[in-house]
């Protein structure tokens, strides 16, 4: 008999979440979150752009502050530029890519130029929708949104928090990018309840601008943002803990303003750091981390992110990213291997699972 096909990395992961609890759909929250803020809100207005689903949900309930500009993405940012300047906050819907790259000139000058209030809603962010091909890929979106200087940038990596995050963004004088995935992915095993790194009195869960500890260790860390990295991060680190090595676990969910003393705290003293984002690995999060990784600490990074050509081939979000370098497998290798590089295997104490510190 000829041996069973192995399961891709989608199928493994369907598996699993039939044994784990799924977030909720991350539009469906946000939407929930700016019905409410347009409900105490007048000034919030919603500019839609053909994505499907505002206009039964949004557009019923509150029609005098709807618009579906249509798919006419630099038309959309500049509507919402002078909307904002008289005085409401626009919440501008599309694609990931399509709010980075088609539209980036209108963007940088009419909105981000002016430091209006609007607040760019980006779905479909990374590979979330890889099975439409490469025209819907998001992968160099970050880099686009970090290097425009006053917007805030915000990739939350536990749905249960897209809600705080849309109204914590609400709050700001000006503009603000929220990057989302298009469907739910599963609950990160800390439960949520993850406190700010650096300590602090903040209530636990998410706060803008702060960097999240979602599991303590002191071997190395691993720095994640969106999702399924996040995800890979935690199931890494369980696994990593199996053989004794302590893994600290960041969540990095504010790409700008960058929280730099709490990834300092979170990655000082241990061997090594890993990034792991749903990004092209130039300009995204792990560039944003060695930019400040490398001017005050004196250890080595590997970075993970999406390497090569995901379009060759049709493929899920799961499958396209184990297939381009972002697993949980990749996590556990680039771990293991910052760790033996910079400690001689006779070096290593005894871990039996408890965490202990070392010097170079």
């Amino acid at each position: 008999m000829s041996a069973a096909p192995a399961a891709t990395a989608e199928e493994a992961a369907s598996k699993a979440a039939e044994e784990v609890t799924l977030g909720p759909d991350p539009r469906a929250a946000y939407r929930e979150a700016l019905l409410e803020l347009a409900a105490a809100d007048p000034r919030v207005i919603c500019l839609d752009s053909d994505t499907g689903g505002l206009e039964d949900t949004f557009a019923k309930r509150f029609p005098g502050q709807y618009v579906n500009i249509g798919i006419a993405e630099a038309n959309l940012m500049t509507v919402a530029a002078g909307l904002a300047s008289r005085g409401f906050i626009p919440y501008v819907h599309t694609m990931a890519t399509f709010a980075t790259m088609r539209a980036a000139e209108f963007l940088k000058l009419d909105v981000v130029g002016n430091r209006l209030p609007v607040r760019v809603i980006a779905t479909h962010g990374g590979l979330s929708a890889a099975h439409f091909g490469t025209t819907h890929f998001a992968l160099e979106d970050l880099a686009v949104a970090r290097a425009l200087a006053d917007l805030t940038v915000v990739v939350p990596g536990d749905g249960r928090h897209i809600a705080a995050a849309t109204r914590q963004l609400h709050e700001l004088p000006g503009p603000a990018y929220l990057r989302l995935g298009r469907s739910a992915t599963p609950v990160p095993p800390d439960g949520g309840a993850a406190a700010p790194a650096g300590g602090g009195d903040a209530a636990p869960g998410f706060e803008l601008g702060r960097a999240r500890v979602l599991r303590e260790g002191t071997d190395a860390t691993v720095v994640a943002t969106g999702a399924l990295p996040l995800l890979f991060a935690l199931e890494a680190a369980e696994e990593l803990a199996g053989d004794g090595i302590a893994v600290q676990v960041l969540e990095l969910h504010t790409l700008h303003p960058l929280d730099r003393d709490g990834l300092l705290a979170g990655c000082r003293g241990r061997a090594g750091v890993v990034t792991v984002e749903e990004h092209r690995p130039q300009g995204g999060m792990g560039d944003a981390v060695a930019e400040v990784v490398a001017a005050d600490l004196a250890v080595p990074m590997r970075r993970l992110a999406v390497r090569g050509s995901p379009g060759a081939r049709v493929a899920g979000q799961c499958d396209a990213l184990a297939a381009h370098g972002v697993s949980t497998a990749a996590v556990v290798d680039a771990a293991r291997d910052l760790l033996a590089r910079t400690y001689d295997q006779h070096e290593r104490p005894a871990r039996h699972g408890a965490a202990a510190t070392r010097t170079r």
